[in-house]
């Protein structure tokens, strides 16, 4: 069967990073696997329209039997493995499938005698977990595992460990009957928005892929900032910023924009590893980027039981600072090297680009509409997909129209269905579906419109393994921690040292969001740190959304710190350079990642929070603005630092003053600002007065690329 989520050759990138391979393999078991993967989707698609509704623990019971009967055999085929490889990948894979056969026929009776479990109940609980951990494993390697593995331990034998870690002690039965059974082990709140809201945004994301989205935002960055100093990386920065807002995944956006804007950047002159490192930071700065943010704002939404704009509000300007910091770096890193931009006549028009697909904008302004309206995610998510379907199928039928009236009419007509999603619910949605898919069979090109909406589907079900698997499995630790209460030990030690420094404190935390977020995905290490050292940071006085902001960010940067670095060991093949100079040039473009939390922490207005002395002594909105200029400074400065350029290359004084005058525009301690700005204005008066006579005449980047 020929589709386009099989690929004939996947790149190192993604044989490296994508453990399923990249795509389906030929034969019978590919075709297989393709259409189980078809009808995950379409079975998420309906429970999430409430076409086919089901109990909540059903519907995550059902979501891991989908996830462990795709998760093993696709690895095996993936890796290659031989008959016996494939066999026992296929007999895990079905265990895992009668694990949800058997909460789905015991439903009730599970239900009756919760705490009481029968010898087969504990059969199956073993089995649960078992596969479980080694569908992590065979996807993820073996970090996550392990910490999970260790907090199960830890529920089955903690009593014999020496005071403050012991627990009173849980029999076999009782650990079991938490971890499997319910909704606090792996069928917890992990699983449940992993069954939810990120399935059906990666599948909208899939869905505008496929439309051309990837296109449309590499040709308008293009366009834009393409001609201008350093604008290869700029492209990069701007246009995995954008892809961001729609997959939320920081290693898959390497592999897909890193493939155009990394060689790019080392054609027009930027040195391999920071290339890599740009594209590297800028694709991980995705997953802090509302809409989607690799989908932890919707768990932290539920974890914290607020508003998912709420998460959204906290999180917008320190993405745009991110953003700008990136941008900022490699404008430095262009001047100190005289390179030049492309050349204008090579350039796409983002005009042009945006009058041909501004129609894929559509989906996702409505997502944000909505979801900043207070609807609910799901609902968001569930008419954002239903609209990209729609325009998908509609503009194959639009172009065998004979006329435009016909095409304009068509269009208002659909827009008129689309729009009555909200007056009569999905019905409407689903009959112009249907009707849509029957004249595609019959209009010139239809066909493939068709098969591109059925990969699509089973491409965004692929894409959703690594994700729910870990959410599964990280269920251990959430389950653990609220058995046992461990979580307040390591809770009390950061709080005792935050009683004497709270900046001692948050670097502890920092450190251990980065150690445990090495080779872990970003969702369950969210989970792992926030559950840890999140209600620690709040007793210490930290408002909520920062401190599940504070270890989410470094959470997210150990996927740029060494030694693991998964971003940027990704870029590695691409750029061919080394992933760990990659991930020390990834570090300094992101800056701003380990400078802004800290501020938030000091002056919570950086989040939109209220709170703070700063607030207190001048007003919220006065804050607000003061902290941005303030952090926009520091950010300016220290890339100035780390580059060691302004207008002109710094000697090694200036750069020593710009780190300082940074440094201390962070602290937020009495008189550093003070100090802090009077630094930089000593630095920036000094630096313009060395270079108004040395600096020449012509425009930046007169020397021609490479």
């Amino acid at each position: 069967m020929a589709n386009s989520a099989e690929p004939g050759a996947p790149t190192a990138a993604g044989d490296a990073h994508d453990p399923t391979g990249g795509g389906f393999a030929a034969g019978a078991e590919g075709r297989l696997l393709f259409w189980i993967a078809v009808a995950f989707s379409a079975f998420q698609i309906a429970t999430a329209a409430h076409v086919l509704s089901v109990p909540s623990q059903i519907l995550r019971a059902d979501h891991v039997g989908f996830l462990m009967l795709l998760a093993f055999p696709l690895v095996a085929s993936a890796r290659g493995s031989g008959p016996a490889g494939k066999a026992l990948a296929w007999g895990l894979a079905l265990a895992g499938v009668a694990v949800a056969v058997y909460q789905y026929v015991e439903y009730e009776p599970l239900i009756l005698r919760a705490g009481d479990l029968n010898g087969l109940d504990l059969v199956f609980g073993v089995v649960a977990l078992a596969t479980v951990f080694l569908a992590a494993y065979w996807m993820m390697g073996p970090a996550l595992p392990i910490i999970s593995g260790a907090f199960l331990l830890y529920a089955l034998f903690g009593e014999y460990l020496p005071a403050p870690l012991d627990h009173r002690g849980y029999d076999f039965a009782q650990v079991i009957d938490q971890m499997a059974y319910g909704t606090e082990g792996i069928y917890g709140i992990p699983v449940y928005v992993s069954a939810t809201y990120i399935f059906l945004f990666i599948l909208f994301g899939s869905f505008l892929e496929r439309a051309g989205m990837i296109r449309l935002f590499t040709d308008v960055s293009l366009g834009f900032v393409g001609h201008a100093r350093g604008g290869a990386a700029k492209v990069s920065v701007i246009a995995s910023g954008l892809m961001g807002t729609i997959s939320g995944s920081g290693v898959a956006n390497v592999v897909t924009t890193g493939q155009f804007t990394i060689p790019l950047m080392k054609r027009f002159g930027y040195r391999s590893a920071f290339a890599g490192g740009v594209e590297a930071t800028a694709s991980m700065g995705g997953q802090i980027m509302p809409p989607v943010m690799g989908a932890v704002a919707f768990i932290m939404a539920e974890t914290l039981g607020v508003e998912y704009y709420e998460v959204v509000k906290a999180a917008l300007i320190p993405a745009l600072l991110y953003f700008a910091s990136a941008f900022w770096m490699v404008h430095l890193e262009a001047g100190k090297h005289n390179l030049l931009g492309l050349s204008r006549a090579e350039l796409p028009s983002p005009l042009k680009a945006l009058r041909n697909g501004w129609f894929l904008i559509l989906p996702l302004a409505v997502l944000v509409y909505l979801l900043f309206s207070g609807y609910t995610p799901l609902y968001a998510g569930t008419i954002g997909l239903a609209m990209t379907v729609l325009l998908i199928l509609g503009g194959s039928v639009a172009l065998g129209l004979p006329s435009t009236v016909l095409r304009v009419v068509f269009w208002i007509g659909l827009g008129v269905v689309a729009a009555s999603f909200f007056r009569i619910g999905i019905n409407a949605i689903l009959a112009a579906a249907a009707v849509l898919v029957v004249a595609n069979i019959f209009v010139s090109g239809g066909r493939d419109t068709l098969a591109a909406c059925r990969d699509s589907l089973a491409e965004g079900a692929r894409t959703a393994l690594p994700v729910g698997v870990a959410c599964a499995v990280v269920g251990v630790i959430i389950g653990t921690m609220t058995l046992t209460g461990v979580a307040t030990t390591f809770g009390q030690f950061i709080v005792s040292v935050g009683e004497s420094s709270l900046l001692l404190s948050l670097v502890l935390t920092m450190v251990t969001c980065i150690i445990l977020g090495m080779g872990i995905p970003t969702i369950p290490n969210y989970i792992i740190t926030s559950s840890i050292a999140g209600p620690a940071l709040l007793e210490l006085g930290v408002p909520l959304l920062v401190s599940h902001m504070f270890v989410f960010y470094f959470g997210i940067l150990a996927d740029l710190t060494p030694p693991v670095a998964l971003a940027c060991f990704a870029a590695a093949p691409i750029a061919r350079e080394s992933g760990l100079k990659i991930s020390l040039e990834a570090i300094k473009v992101a800056a701003a990642g380990f400078v802004i939390p800290f501020m938030a922490v000091y002056t919570p207005a950086l989040m939109l929070q209220d709170g703070g002395p700063l607030a207190a002594g001048i007003g919220y909105l006065p804050a607000v603005a003061y902290i941005v200029v303030k952090a926009a400074l520091a950010i300016a400065l220290w890339g100035a630092a780390v580059i060691g350029f302004l207008r002109a290359p710094l000697v090694a004084w200036e750069r020593l003053l710009a780190a300082a005058a940074a440094f201390t525009l962070v602290a937020a301690l009495p008189m550093t600002d003070e100090i802090g700005f009077a630094l930089a204005a000593l630095m920036v008066g000094q630096h313009w007065l060395r270079t108004r006579a040395s600096r020449p005449a012509g425009p930046p980047g007169s020397a021609s690329p490479p």
